[in-house]
């Protein structure tokens, strides 16, 4: 146990025999070297309270809630600290907020209870006692693995609800705990299982049936999850949570017209909901019909002045340009000290993007900044532990284990995998050669990255992968092949290739040449200040942790560099290399450099790839329907000043 550890656990145990003043003074010693420990900040705020030191208390949440924002026993604890202060309306609030974030938090409930009922609020008093009780119902065993997943130990999590599913194996929420543990990690095909094995022992139970549309989803296989909210929706058709449900599974499957009539009819009953209009303009965004998308975001705005997403998504059309009163808006809301976490994020990013619209670029720099910091906080991103994945490819990926393996794997030529970094220009080159007669775009597809998941192993701390490829049999690659083109086919629309669009496949190039040799794999590089400060200034629906920090998006540039260089190193010829700034500067000759690459003749409709019409999910939508053009070369010159922590992360590079 570490000097740290160990402190840790002599401030618990002082707090727990009541000296306070012990407790303080221990951890006081680990924030003078540590400010930002968030474990030390909980048992130093803790122990200021019940010494009456409310202000230092204050203090010290106020920073935890900067280095945890979604930490729900520092809510509890803020709940606490504003109720000894006198303030039960604050107090009601954060009870809310801590039982949000971790809904193990059984004296947030119980306080949830007293104080709605003293304020008069039977209604959602009854709903919190029910929540209290359900969590006094539920085995302690599955409280603690609620508890672990709430707070990121998903590790442990998983061991304790594996054992205790070994001891209870049709405990519904046992699996359902599992299976949310298992989408935190990627492994989507075990919490597809879980989920669908649960709704077979609980076919009545609404949350299972959400959560297994859910899984379903996250593993794109959109026609099942359509069948299933459908299910919901014959049950009770006039239910605007199974119409909601059902709208969105419509949109997947691309049959955009059912799907905005079922929004519609959620919005006749429901005409402000804020979560239903902002859905609704995703639909038509990703349709195309940018006029309609807008007036969606803004109705959604008008409801609700708060709600990030929809300004963000404003922002997120890329070619949207705010009002001055817009502006001004978003800096009211920003001002509020009650504005919810991820409105604040989304906010920051808009705001950003505003105001680099308006060439004030110190403003719009610090929104951008402000908002990264946040999501860097939540994701707990760790720039050393990507390093050194990525290392593990280059130590174990060897030209040996491909020259012993020259003669493995499925056959198949179907699949062109374009990997790199988002933001890159990947989804101009899939525009670009989706617009081939013979070839299908289909999505970024989770198949690759949950393979790797797979393939790691079970234990924590010990992963297998990627040293497991060389245990791998032959037989074995060959199924893996075979399972991802059997997979994968659900997405294509019959042409001959198809692209999986996935840039983090990048580090897993040695597994996709074992399993599938002859696919063809294009790198789409961009220029480095321009691709890495371009992801900077997106916030991502999920994933893409690297980005959010300068430091952080200039390490994972250069480790990406370093491993492609290594695949050109062990396998070479084998991925083609494509650069941004050469697409801009020659279409059709890049165009005919990858179609030749491929192995496909030339077509015009390739050059006018703007004019394809296909449903387009990324960040690019907006920018794909445009001929080609340079708006984003050089966009991060004018904030160039702010920049040297990423020029230093890119060293030679830049």
């Amino acid at each position: 146990m570490s000097n740290r550890d160990e402190t840790l656990k002599a401030a618990r145990k002082a707090l727990q025999s009541g000296q306070f003043e012990r407790g303080r003074e221990l951890v006081q010693a680990l924030l003078a070297h540590e400010p930002n420990d968030g474990e030390a900040l909980y048992i130093a705020a803790v122990a200021a309270r019940y010494s009456k030191r409310f202000d230092e208390a204050a203090q010290h949440l106020a920073a935890l809630h900067r280095t945890m924002p979604e930490y729900g026993r520092a809510w509890q604890e803020q709940g606490h600290l504003v109720l000894a202060r006198g303030d039960a309306q604050g107090a009601l609030a954060a009870f809310i907020r801590a039982t949000r974030f971790n809904p193990a938090l059984e004296a947030s409930w119980r306080e949830q209870v007293r104080l709605q009922a003293q304020a008069g609020r039977s209604g959602e008093a009854q709903a919190a006692r029910a929540q209290q009780e359900r969590l006094a119902r539920m085995p302690r065993e599955l409280v603690a693995v609620t508890n672990h997943l709430a707070e990121g130990r998903l590790a442990r999590a998983e061991e304790l609800c594996r054992h205790y599913l070994r001891q209870n194996p049709k405990d519904v929420e046992g699996m359902r705990l599992l299976a949310k543990i298992g989408i935190e990690l990627g492994i989507l095909d075990d919490a597809e299982f879980l989920l669908e094995s649960a709704v077979a022992f609980a076919p009545d139970d609404l949350q299972l049936r959400l959560d297994y549309i859910d899984a379903l989803r996250r593993r794109q296989k959109f026609e099942k999850a359509y069948t299933e909210a459908e299910a919901l929706y014959a049950r009770d058709p006039a239910n605007p949570l199974f119409q909601s449900r059902l709208a969105i599974e419509c949109i997947q499957t691309g049959d955009y017209d059912h799907g905005l009539a079922l929004f519609d009819q959620v919005l006749e009953k429901l005409p402000r909901d804020p979560v239903s209009l902002t859905s609704r303009g995703h639909a038509l965004k990703t349709k195309g019909a940018r006029g309609d998308a807008e007036a969606s975001y803004k109705a959604a705005i008008a409801a609700k002045p708060d709600h990030g997403d929809a300004w963000y998504a404003l922002a997120n059309l890329k070619t949207y340009r705010f009002e001055p009163g817009e502006i001004a808006a978003m800096r009211e809301q920003l001002a509020r000290p009650d504005l919810a976490f991820m409105d604040r994020v989304h906010l920051n990013f808009a705001l950003g993007k505003a105001l680099e619209d308006e060439a004030d670029y110190e403003a719009s720099f610090s929104h951008y900044d402000e908002g990264n910091a946040l999501k860097r906080a939540q994701t707990r991103y760790s720039a050393d532990a990507m390093s050194a994945e990525l290392a593990r490819q280059r130590e174990y990926c060897t030209s040996d284990l491909f020259k012993g393996r020259a003669d493995v794997g499925h056959k198949a030529r179907d699949p062109i995998f374009i990997v790199g970094l988002p933001r890159a220009g990947s989804t101009l080159l899939e525009q670009i050669l989706a617009s081939h007669s013979q070839i299908d775009g289909t999505l970024e597809l989770p198949n690759i990255l949950a393979l790797a998941h797979r393939l790691r192993g079970r234990k924590a701390g010990q992963s297998q992968y990627p040293q497991v490829l060389h245990k791998l049999s032959a037989d074995k690659l060959m199924k893996l092949g075979e399972d991802f083109i059997r997979d994968t086919r659900i997405h294509r629309a019959g042409a001959p290739f198809f692209i999986d669009k996935m840039p983090n496949n990048f580090r897993h190039i040695g597994l996709i040449h074992l399993i599938l040799p002859n696919a063809k794999i294009i790198d789409a590089r961009r220029a480095p200040l321009d691709c890495c400060f371009s992801g900077f200034k997106q916030l991502f629906a999920e994933g893409q942790e690297f980005t959010y920090g300068l430091t952080e998006i200039g390490r994972y540039y250069s480790d990406y560099v370093a491993l492609m260089d290594h695949w050109d190193d062990v396998l070479p010829g084998t991925v083609l290399r494509v650069q941004h700034e050469d697409v801009l500067d020659d279409l059709e000759g890049q165009t005919r450099r990858m179609l030749d690459y491929l192995g496909l003749p030339f077509e015009d409709a390739c050059l006018e790839f703007h004019k394809t019409d296909r449903a387009v999910r990324t960040a690019s939508s907006e920018q794909v329907r445009e001929p080609i053009n340079r708006k984003g070369q050089g966009a991060w010159k004018p904030f160039e000043p702010w920049l040297g922590p990423l020029k230093q992360a890119l060293g030679e590079l830049v």
